[in-house]
C-alpha cells in the first residue's frame, strides 16, 4: 500500500489546545503512514490562532470549521477539496459526534473508535445537545455498516456490538508507547513536595471537580500535597473558582497545554485519573511506563490499563471519599507506590508496545484499502 493518499477525519489535531491521547494515538499511526512513502492529510476542526493549513511531522493538517461547526465543515471539504481524486482511504477518528465519512467520500473507510459517549454525553453537555449526541451516535451502525472499526480496548468493542455491529468488523488494536521517549530519566528530580498530577482535557467528563473536590480532605493528612493539572477546556474557570471555594488555591497549579509531559510524570509521586469514561487511558499508560502509580476510576476500559492493587488503585467513580482515600495510601507509603510504579514499569514494556500498535493498524487499513 506505498505511494497512497491516506484522509483522516479527527475532530482535533496535534496543535490543538485541547488536543490530548486520542490525538497522539492517531499521529502516531499517520506518522508512520508518511515513513511508508504515503500522502497524508489529516482534516481537522480550527481553533483561535490556528492556521487553516499547516504540517506536522509530514502530515498536511487542514483546519476547516469550529467546535460547533465541525460536523458541517468536514463533509464540504471531503466534497470538495478532497474528492478529485478521491482518496485510497479514508481513516474516521470518531472523537467527538461521527462525521458520516461513507456518506461523503467514494474512498474506503476505516473508523478508529476511542470510545462512544453514550448517556454519560448528559454529564458533559446541556440535555438538548447531549440528545443529539446520542440521537448521532444510534445512527453508526447504519451508515458504517461497510467500514472496519478499530477500537482500541476491549470495553469499547464491547459497546460497538452492544449496538449493533458485527463483532467480526471489530479489531482491537491497543495503544502503544514509545518507551525511549517515556522512560524514567534520573536526571530528573523528584518534587519538593507530593505532586499528584493530572494530564488530559479539562472537562467535565474527566471528573476533575471530585479531584479538586478531594485535595483537602488529602491535605489534612498531608498537608503540603498539591494537585498539578497539565491540559486545558472549558471547565478550568469553574475549577479555579472551586479551589479559591476550598481555600486551597495555592495548591492547584494550572499550566495550560504542555508538551514535556513524560518529564512532569517523571517528577511526581501519583497520576489520577478521575474520568466518568475512558476508552483506554493513554496518560495511565504514560504514568505506567515512567514507573510511576496511577489511582483511577474502575470506567470502561481503565481496568484493562490500571490493575487493583498491583500497578494502582481504582476506585468508584463521583466519588470523592474513595478517591481522597486512595491518593493518601500511596502519598503516605512511598514504597508501596514505588512497588506498584514498578510493577506497572514491567506491565507496560510488555503489552502496550507503539511498534506493535502501528503495525496491527497498518494490517487493517490495507485490508480495507487492498493491495500491500
Amino acid at each position: 500500500m506505498s505511494g497512497r493518499h491516506l484522509v483522516a477525519v479527527n475532530f482535533r489535531d496535534p496543535g490543538h489546545p485541547e488536543a490530548g491521547g486520542a490525538e497522539l494515538h492517531l499521529e502516531e499511526i499517520l506518522a508512520e503512514a508518511v515513513r511508508a512513502g504515503h500522502r497524508v492529510t489529516w482534516l481537522a476542526s480550527g481553533f483561535p490562532g490556528g492556521a487553516p493549513e499547516s504540517e506536522h511531522r509530514g502530515i498536511r493538517v487542514l483546519r476547516r470549521g469550529g467546535f460547533w461547526s465541525f460536523a458541517a465543515a468536514a463533509p464540504r471539504a471531503l466534497r470538495a477539496e478532497l474528492a478529485s481524486p478521491p482518496p485510497d482511504l479514508v481513516i474516521e477518528d470518531i472523537n467527538k459526534v461521527p462525521v458520516f465519512t461513507p456518506l461523503h467520500t467514494r474512498a474506503p473507510v476505516a473508523v478508529i473508535v476511542p470510545h462512544l459517549f453514550g448517556t454519560t454525553a448528559f454529564r458533559e453537555a446541556p440535555a438538548p445537545v447531549a440528545l443529539a449526541v446520542v440521537a448521532l451516535e444510534a445512527l453508526i451502525p447504519a451508515v458504517y455498516r461497510r467500514a472496519r472499526f478499530l477500537a482500541i480496548s476491549s470495553s469499547t468493542r464491547d459497546d460497538l456490538v452492544a449496538r449493533g455491529i458485527p463483532g467480526a468488523r471489530v479489531a482491537v488494536v491497543e495503544c502503544g508507547l514509545d518507551h525511549e521517549r517515556y522512560r524514567v530519566d534520573p536526571a530528573v528530580g523528584k518534587n519538593a513536595r507530593p505532586t499528584i498530577l493530572f494530564v488530559g482535557r479539562v472537562r467535565r467528563y474527566k471528573g476533575l471537580d471530585g479531584l479538586v473536590r478531594a485535595l483537602p480532605a488529602v491535605r489534612a493528612r498531608v498537608p503540603d500535597a498539591r494537585l498539578v493539572v497539565v491540559g486545558d477546556g472549558s471547565l478550568r474557570r469553574a475549577l479555579e473558582a472551586q479551589a479559591r471555594e476550598l481555600s486551597i488555591t495555592s495548591s492547584v497549579i494550572f499550566t495550560g497545554f504542555r508538551t514535556d509531559v513524560a518529564r512532569l510524570i517523571d517528577a511526581m509521586d501519583v497520576l489520577a485519573l478521575p474520568s466518568l469514561y475512558e476508552g483506554m487511558p493513554l496518560t495511565a499508560i504514560e504514568a505506567a511506563a515512567m514507573a510511576r502509580p496511577v489511582v483511577a476510576t474502575a470506567v470502561d476500559g481503565t481496568p484493562e490499563v490500571v490493575e487493583h492493587g498491583v500497578t494502582g488503585l481504582l476506585v468508584p467513580p463521583v466519588n470523592a471519599a474513595a478517591l481522597s482515600a486512595a491518593l493518601f495510601t500511596l502519598l503516605a507509603d512511598p514504597d508501596r507506590a514505588r512497588r506498584m510504579g514498578a510493577a506497572g514499569r514491567r506491565r507496560t514494556l510488555d503489552r502496550f508496545d507503539l511498534t506493535r500498535q502501528v503495525e496491527a493498524t497498518a494490517v487493517v487499513y490495507r485490508s480495507v484499502a487492498g493491495g500491500s
